[in-house]
């Protein structure tokens, strides 16, 4: 049975060949993560290429921005 959710095989070839510059490890990312969410939050115009790019071609670091977005959505604002 085929799972609903899992990505095409376009969506992961379009993955695996996206154009990954400017270059930023998971761990940068995840090291910049915090300020990168926040500001996005307090300007959606905000960009970091590199963040974005970053972002757009890795699963798991997306998944801990969303989080990491929702979270900060749910906090009152003070």
């Amino acid at each position: 049975m085929t799972d609903p959710t899992a990505a095409s095989n376009a969506e992961m070839m379009a993955g695996l060949l996206a154009d990954t510059s400017p270059y930023l490890s998971c761990d940068d990312c995840f090291d910049r993560l915090d300020e990168y969410v926040e500001r996005r939050l307090d300007d959606p115009r905000y960009e970091d290429l590199a963040m974005q790019t970053h972002l757009a071609g890795c699963g798991a670091c997306a998944d801990e921005a969303q989080a990491l977005q929702e979270l900060l959505d749910q906090q009152p604002e003070q």
